[in-house]
């Protein structure tokens, strides 16, 4: 594992423990050569998955991008990180298993709006608000109106 700090090959795991209810393993580890610690995170992945934009272009899946897009919709909303990490995990492994190799970027984004309409109608419209695209506050009315969050 290359050291984040000074791109050093030589680091040592301190200390690992399962993380995300068993789905990760958490590994704290220390670069020999500048001293620094990090952790990194394992995971199983069953699959490549290619995201296929609005465009048609095709990118790799970058769960780290799926994380810091929930981390923005639960921004100051009462929610741990490990929380958010299982959410995130969660919504990969539902993806994963659906069997398919290309997923639409708006099946990524109707399986996140699923996930945070059942757990934060804050972070719920906050998603939403991106993912269709709002322009005006007029948007946020009428998405909350339909989608009858305001009760």
């Amino acid at each position: 594992m290359r050291c984040p700090f000074c791109s050093s090959e030589d680091t040592q795991v301190k200390d690992s423990r399962p993380a995300e209810e068993g789905a990760a393993i958490r590994r704290r580890r220390q670069c020999l050569s500048c001293g620094q610690r990090f952790t990194t995170f394992e995971r199983v992945q069953l699959r490549d998955l290619t995201v296929v934009k609005r465009s048609g272009r095709r990118v790799r899946f970058d769960r780290e991008k799926l994380l810091r897009s929930v981390l923005v919709a639960m921004q100051k909303r009462p929610m741990e990180r490990d929380q958010i990490e299982q959410l995130v995990s969660s919504i990969v492994r539902r993806l994963e298993g659906e069997g398919e190799m290309d997923i639409s970027s708006e099946r990524i984004g109707q399986k996140v709006m699923e996930a945070l309409s059942n757990l934060d109608p804050v972070a719920y419209v906050r998603y939403a608000s991106v993912y269709k695209d709002f322009t005006e506050s007029s948007d946020f009315a009428r998405f909350i109106a339909d989608e009858k969050l305001d009760e």
